[in-house]
């Protein structure tokens, strides 16, 4: 944990981000957010001096790289609200494609890999249908929807059986911080495509999203 100040000074740009976006000051708040994701990707960086196996950090930082990305383009599209709903769906592409990574970051240390990954598709399924019961979105964002979770789903589900199959700091570290980039994604739908916005699910989106992200990168440092 010797690079804890880094990981904290990510959650405290975290914090005043969403301090100003409450405000509607959404200019700053997305140089704030970019700042408190840059925080985040050099946390990985750092932490990944540690890690043995090369070819895992290395997709991880990729993975929190496009992670980053994606969070400054989810935000702009309040700056630019013509163009919203363009800005999101290209924001959900950067972080599906995050996501991805962090799969193929896992996939190679994984046993009984199409076991996982049908467990995957089934709660994919489920969850899918839950949350399509709760909201209602046009055919496009419904379609990427169906993308999106699939992948973060399909992550967990891998992540999970290497927690169970060859438990360590590493494997717990990882899926804790994979649950709850899950559970902030889901939070995150519910909150923009519900019938009602509310500031307390924006504050728990985010929050869980950042502590994710940070132990993902965290991770690296017990891999050796």
């Amino acid at each position: 944990m010797s690079y804890l100040p880094v990981a904290l000074l990510s959650l405290v740009l975290a914090a005043c981000f969403m301090y100003f976006e409450y405000k509607k000051e959404y200019r700053f708040a997305v140089m704030l957010k970019a700042l408190a994701s840059l925080s985040f990707i050099l946390f990985g960086i750092l932490s990944s001096a540690r890690c043995s196996n090369t070819l895992f950090a290395r997709r991880i930082i990729i993975g929190l790289i496009l992670g980053g990305i994606a969070d400054v383009l989810l935000n702009l599209r309040f700056v630019f609200p013509s163009r919203g709903k363009k800005i999101f769906l290209v924001g959900i592409l950067v972080f599906l494609s995050g996501h991805i990574l962090y799969l193929a970051a896992l996939i190679p240390t994984s046993t009984s890999l199409i076991l996982r990954l049908g467990i995957g598709v089934v709660l994919t399924i489920l969850v899918l249908i839950w949350i399509f019961s709760k909201i209602t979105v046009a055919m496009a964002f419904k379609t990427f929807g169906i993308l999106y979770i699939g992948a973060i789903m399909l992550m967990n589900s891998v992540a999970a059986g290497i927690l169970f199959s060859a438990p360590s700091h590493h494997s717990v570290v990882f899926f804790i911080g994979a649950l709850l980039f899950l559970i902030s994604d889901i939070v995150l739908i519910l909150n923009t495509f519900g019938p009602k916005q509310q500031q307390k699910l924006r504050v728990t989106n985010l929050s869980l999203y950042y502590i994710g992200q940070l132990l993902i990168g965290l991770s690296l440092q017990f891999l050796r």
